[in-house]
C-alpha cells in the first residue's frame, strides 16, 4: 500500500481509539463498585495507548495527526452521541459491541496495508483482554435478573444498526478508504455489501457469547 493509503487507515484507527478512550473514561463513572471502575479506567488507558501508537506511525509517515483524523470525527462523535449509555450494562455493551465492530473493519482494511502498518494495527486489535470481563459481567447480570436480557438485546441491535449506518456513510464520503477495504479503486458496492454481511455475522456471534439474541 502507498503511504497515502496507510495514512487513511491510520487516521480512522487513531480517531476511533481516541473516541473510545473518551467514552470509557465516562463509562467508568457508572461502575457499580470500585473494582469495576478500576477495570474500565484501565481499559480507557489502553485505548489511549493505542491512539498514541497510531498517531506516532502517522508522524513517521510524514502525516499530520489531526488532519488525518479530522475526516472521521463527525461519524464517530455522532455514533457515540446516538448510543450514549444510560446504565452500566449498556456501557459494557458499547465496549464489547461497538469497539469490536470497528476492529473488524480495521482488520479488513489492514490486510491490504504495508507490513509495518498492518503489524501495528493488528497489535492494537489483538488486545482483547477485557472481552472476558464484559462477558462475565453481562452474563452474571442476566442470571441475576433474566428480564434485563431483553433490554440489552434491543440495545445491542440499536448499537450495531447505528454503527453500520455510520460506517456506510464514511465509506461513501471517503472513497479512498472504501477502495482500501474492498481492494478496488472505486470501492466495489458488491464487495462492501459482502463485508457488511460478515460484520453482522460477527456481531451475532458476540451477542450469543453474551447470552443475548441478535
Amino acid at each position: 500500500m502507498a503511504p497515502d493509503g496507510a495514512l487513511e487507515l491510520l487516521g480512522v484507527v487513531a480517531y476511533g481509539e481516541l473516541a473510545a478512550f473518551d467514552r470509557l473514561a465516562e463509562d467508568a463513572r457508572m461502575a457499580p463498585d470500585l473494582a469495576d471502575r478500576v477495570a474500565v479506567t484501565a481499559m480507557a488507558a489502553i485505548q489511549y495507548g493505542h491512539f498514541r501508537s497510531a498517531a506516532d506511525r502517522i508522524s513517521e509517515l510524514g502525516g499530520d495527526v489531526v488532519a488525518m483524523m479530522e475526516p472521521y470525527r463527525r461519524a464517530f462523535d455522532e455514533f457515540h452521541a446516538l448510543t450514549r449509555p444510560k446504565s452500566w450494562y449498556e456501557g459494557l455493551l458499547g465496549v464489547y459491541i461497538g469497539d469490536s465492530l470497528a476492529s473488524d473493519v480495521y482488520r479488513e482494511v489492514s490486510d491490504r496495508s504495508d507490513d509495518r502498518t498492518r503489524e501495528l494495527v493488528h497489535s492494537v486489535l489483538d488486545d482483547e483482554a477485557y472481552d472476558a470481563f464484559v462477558v462475565d459481567r453481562v452474563r452474571a447480570a442476566i442470571e441475576a435478573d433474566p428480564e434485563i436480557s431483553g433490554r440489552l438485546a434491543l440495545w445491542g441491535r440499536r448499537m450495531v444498526g447505528e454503527a453500520l449506518s455510520q460506517a456506510q456513510r464514511v465509506l461513501a464520503e471517503r472513497p479512498a478508504l472504501a477502495g482500501l477495504l474492498t481492494g478496488a479503486s472505486d470501492g466495489s458496492l458488491a464487495e462492501i455489501n459482502r463485508i457488511m454481511s460478515r460484520l453482522i455475522e460477527n456481531h451475532s456471534a458476540r451477542m450469543a457469547r453474551l447470552g443475548l439474541s441478535a
